[in-house]
């Protein structure tokens, strides 16, 4: 299986801060019955910068470490950027590195509490030079939450987006499992990924997400998630159902 988002380099955010706790991320990831993981370092935000050359190194280093630990995970560069308004010039210059380093896909973060008035336009001047964005955990974005109708725009403009297992499991509390429940069954997520950084208060929860959306939402979920995760690694195009708008209750014409 495959993780297509997850801090497991060390010393470079807030995930490992020890290359014997990547090991062990490692580690855990393999007895999840995780095979693959996109390495995806923070970038652009005021704590951490990580250039494309450091991760591609810091990427190999790791891969050679578990070969030789004989721990079965390999590990595929990428990165996870903070959207700013010179994402474009940063992929033509390789500032921003896309999936595998391949130019198809990139990894965008939101803010945690509001959407960007620039956003729309961004997304589709990265698609004009030919990558596909993707929204990483827009479940969490608590400006999505009240208004998903500005999500249902973004997929419907061509961005695919990637929710988190925590979200799922509900370790990130009832609102924001509820929304992931409901950007799952309108078609308006594409990929899921641990976001793991640690073995402890940010593990995989692989398994545990596994079984939830295969009892709760459908049991082919996870093996669409599977093969889009296949897909994004080999630069080939997601497999996509029509998004749909998320109709919100109402109380007195407000939406509750």
């Amino acid at each position: 299986m495959i993780d297509c988002h997850c801090h497991i380099l060390p010393e470079v955010d807030d995930g490992p801060t020890r290359l014997a706790d990547s090991i062990k991320l490692a580690k855990e990831a393999e007895r999840e019955g995780i095979t693959t993981i996109i390495t995806t370092p923070h970038h652009n935000v005021p704590t951490y910068e990580n250039t494309h050359i450091n991760i591609l190194r810091k990427t190999d280093e790791l891969n050679a470490i578990l070969k030789k630990e004989n721990i079965n995970v390999d590990i595929i560069p990428g990165q996870e950027a903070r959207i700013h308004g010179e994402m474009v010039e940063g992929l033509e210059t390789g500032d921003i590195l896309t999936v595998a380093n391949a130019h198809e896909y990139v990894f965008v973060e939101l803010p945690s509490n509001h959407v960007p008035r620039f956003t729309s336009q961004l997304l589709y001047d990265i698609q004009l030079t030919g990558v596909v964005p993707v929204i990483v955990h827009p479940e969490r974005n608590t400006e999505l939450i009240d208004n998903p109708d500005i999500l249902y725009n973004l997929v419907k403009a061509g961005a695919v987006t990637q929710i988190t297992t925590s979200s799922i499991t509900g370790h990130f509390g009832k609102k924001i499992k509820k929304f992931t429940e409901q950007l799952i069954t309108h078609n308006l997520t594409h990929l899921i990924a641990s976001d793991a950084h640690n073995t402890t208060t940010r593990p995989f929860r692989w398994q545990q997400a596994k079984q939830q959306i295969e009892k709760t939402i459908n049991p082919y979920t996870w093996q669409d998630f599977q093969e889009n995760a296949r897909r994004l690694t080999t630069g080939k195009a997601l497999k996509q159902n029509q998004p749909q708008y998320i109709k919100r209750k109402k109380l007195f014409g407000i939406p509750i």
